[in-house]
């Protein structure tokens, strides 16, 4: 692990990237929507691939692998990083930021997808019944329900993991009839758990490539709630409210990615979750 001395040495106050990191490759859906909502600004993506998933890890592993990219990020430039992982928000964020960047650089800032997907609950249910959709490791975490109810103490919060959703997407077959039982085994389970339900939350960032068979399958009436507008919106009101953050960040309207995997599977997984090709970089994070 770098110590604190060694990392400081390696960081500058020049403007740089905004970072977005990410276990595997759903938080590519994060990015595109922040780049959507702010195109002016300039972005690395880091994708952990050659440690995804994250959702089975226990949170000492999970905080471990995060900080070390984080900490990566800052060494190339980011003052500030998204998790665009759930279970990375879930797991490690809260620890990172009370803990290790008051020693690091009390200026930067790493901020999660859980909370700016909270915040818009409160508009979105009717009923005040709402359920989570997301890994095992989000799930058992409890953040989901921690979270909405600091915010909204009336609303009931019901979770379900969905441990085949990620493989569905990795693996290009989101699309496959195959995967229909699947998706409705865990809809249909956390609708039997509680039928008041009238909100649901995508709580991984793989699900969105899953929307078409969840839309279909998802009784009338029910809400389904993808993070990447959320995070957008937030991200950008953020910054807003931030100067002295957004002049940190450059604009040029440039994004590069880097992946612990193989590049060339990287690029080519990489093309299920985005709309145009990329060109990525391989890079040690540990």
């Amino acid at each position: 692990m770098v110590s604190l001395q060694e990392l400081k040495a390696h960081l500058t106050a020049n403007p740089g990237p905004i970072g977005v990191f990410d276990s595997g490759y759903g938080g590519l859906t994060i990015l595109e929507k922040i780049r959507e909502a702010l195109p002016e600004y300039d972005y690395i993506y880091l994708g952990d691939n050659a440690r995804t998933p994250y959702g089975t890890r226990s949170f000492e592993v999970v905080y471990e692998y995060t900080r070390n990219a984080v900490i990566k990020l800052f060494e190339m430039g980011c003052h500030l990083v998204i998790l665009a992982c759930n279970t990375a928000s879930a797991k490690a964020l809260r620890s990172i930021q009370m803990n290790d960047l008051p020693g690091i650089d009390p200026d930067r800032r790493v901020l999660g997808v859980i909370r700016p997907t909270v915040e818009c609950i409160g508009e979105i249910t009717t009923s005040g019944h709402v359920g989570i959709l997301a890994t095992l490791g989000t799930i058992n975490s409890e953040s989901y329900p921690l979270e909405i109810n600091k915010l909204f103490p009336e609303i009931v919060v019901t979770g379900e993991a969905c441990p085949m959703w990620v493989s569905l997407v990795e693996n290009n077959e989101a699309a496959d009839d195959g995967a229909d039982y699947f998706v409705r085994k865990y809809i249909d389970h956390l609708l039997a758990t509680d039928p008041q339900i009238d909100t649901m939350v995508l709580g991984c960032t793989h699900y969105p490539l899953l929307l078409p068979k969840i839309s279909r399958i998802v009784p009338a009436g029910i809400k389904i709630v993808a993070q990447g507008e959320y995070v957008a919106r937030s991200l950008k009101d953020y910054l807003q409210r931030h100067p002295e953050m957004d002049a940190k960040c450059t604009k040029h309207g440039s994004c590069l990615f880097y992946t612990t995997e193989n590049k060339d599977k990287f690029m080519e997984s990489a093309s299920l979750f985005l709309s145009t090709p990329i060109e990525a970089e391989h890079i040690t994070i540990d």
